[in-house]
């Protein structure tokens, strides 16, 4: 799965383009990375800096659900996933079941713990709840546990592997494993461990590089957005090179034919 990540939405602090520029520039991302064969894409409001927490104003909401059912008309022959951030679970499902898409991306769904923004309460319990009120069932919900750019101390006694099966107890549809901060690796040891206790599907979820990809074939997904960006930075524009460069090595080590790229 690779990240589209929309520039800045009105309301917020770095917010300059109109949205209909908006709309232009994700659904021009969206059919690149189609074009490059890829199997999926997360649409995330990465540069609404700095991120509200656990839920996000109207203004968003509103702007999410108009560039991804675009997204969803541009690039209809692929998945299509959604997170708002930091932490708007029920924003990001409510988008997700209006326009279409597949999947959201989930923070805070068991275990609580201390983000960027402040204290993250867990939510599981009121997301699948809500999940069944508004007939989103079709909708999956994949979660990070320990997740990047936030302190576990108060679970500390916890291992990965227990906070695994907690996010299996609790409905999770899929999980997903990161490093300590955007573009870092993920423990490759780690996913190995979380893969043999639970069932559920395992998503790598941040520092995957053309270079490092191999050590991840075990995982059911990856989530990959740094690496496709100038100079591998999430808040560069995206270089059609590495994404073909990138495609090109995981086709060769999965045996896939690779798309003719456009």
């Amino acid at each position: 799965m690779y990240v589209v990540a929309l520039t800045s939405i009105a309301g917020t602090p770095q917010h300059c383009l109109p949205l209909e520029r908006i709309v232009e520039r994700a659904c021009a991302e969206a059919e690149l990375y189609q074009q490059c064969g890829v199997d999926g894409i997360l649409v995330e409001n990465m540069h609404d800096l700095p991120y509200m927490r656990g839920k996000v104003e109207p203004e968003i909401v509103a702007s999410m659900t108009r560039v991804c059912s675009e997204i969803k008309q541009a690039v209809k022959d692929i998945p299509m996933g959604i997170q708002i951030l930091a932490g708007a679970n029920v924003e990001s499902l409510a988008v997700a079941h209006a326009c279409g898409a597949h999947f959201v991306r989930a923070e805070g769904f068991v275990f609580s713990h201390v983000a960027d923004e402040g204290w993250m309460d867990s939510c599981a319990g009121e997301l699948l709840r809500y999940r069944k009120a508004i007939g989103a069932d079709a909708v999956f919900i994949l979660t990070d546990i320990q997740k990047k750019h936030c302190s576990h101390a108060v679970t500390a006694d916890l291992d990965v592997c227990e906070v695994a099966k907690a996010a299996q107890f609790f409905l999770s549809d899929g999980i997903i494993l990161t490093g300590q901060a955007t573009g870092s690796p993920a423990n490759a040891l780690e996913i190995a461990k979380v893969k043999s206790v639970v069932t559920i599907p395992i998503i790598v979820g941040s520092g995957v590089t053309e270079q490092n990809v191999e050590d991840y074939l075990g995982a059911d997904a990856m989530i990959i957005g740094s690496h496709f960006k100038a100079q591998g930075a999430w808040y560069n524009s995206i270089e059609r090179s590495r994404v073909t460069n990138f495609m090109q090595r995981i086709n060769t080590l999965v045996g896939k034919q690779p798309p003719s790229v456009v």
